[in-house]
């Protein structure tokens, strides 16, 4: 391993671009892996169980809550959302990045858990609330009960943003994609990140000695 593995939380509002850019970075490093989150709530049109959500009873997400299963878990709009544990531990002592899409609930729990020290957080802005209220509708997915519910919530969500390392206004998508690269760029090279420097600087002290 030549540096350790990170959880990159993104996370927004509704409508504000993360599952679209969560998709970008997984085009652009085929080595991230995704964090499938399980979740109580129906699937929608296209989702796919073990793909996109791991689709599961009540009862199912308790006995994972019950038996320390999940990293994270939290309710949004009266459904359960939750992140298996195993996987995650598992890719980060690999060396491993694992993406998570997840509200600011879940990302206060890894924080505050015995892997909060792998943690890049990042959370997205939509540049405007008339902006956001015009994604939600363009999606087609939701009752418009559920998107002013969702409008609702995300003025909790955005007063959330000074809690993460990074904060990034979705006004343009490959402007915002682009950020995300740099970003996860730069903290892998953090020297925190790389455990093998220590070795080569020590190589390179025991060299000097041979030239003496």
């Amino acid at each position: 391993m030549t540096r350790r593995g990170l959880l990159i939380i993104l996370s927004s509002p509704s409508g504000a671009g993360k599952s679209t850019l969560a998709g970008r970075l997984r085009a652009w490093d085929e080595t991230l892996q995704f964090s499938v989150s399980a979740t109580t709530r129906a699937a929608r049109p296209g989702e796919v169980d073990g793909k996109d959500y791991y689709f599961v009873t009540k009862d199912g997400f308790d006995d994972l809550v019950a038996n320390d299963g999940l990293l994270e878990h939290a309710i949004v709009f009266d459904n359960f959302y939750g992140s298996p544990k195993t996987p995650v531990q598992g890719a980060i002592e690999n060396g491993c990045d694992v993406l998570f899409d997840i509200d600011w609930q879940g990302a206060q729990q890894i924080n505050n858990s015995s892997l909060s020290e792998n943690v890049l957080s990042i959370f997205i802005l939509p540049p405007s609330i008339t902006e956001l209220h015009r994604r939600l509708v363009s999606r087609g997915q939701d009752s418009e009960q559920v998107i002013a519910d969702r409008m609702q919530k995300s003025m909790n969500e955005i007063s959330r943003w000074g809690e993460y390392d990074f904060v990034l206004i979705n006004d343009d998508l490959d402007k915002t994609e682009e950020q995300l690269k740099t970003i996860i760029s730069a903290e892998r090279l953090r020297r925190s990140r790389q455990p093998h420097l220590v070795d080569h600087v020590r190589t390179l002290q025991s060299q000097f000695g041979e030239l003496v």
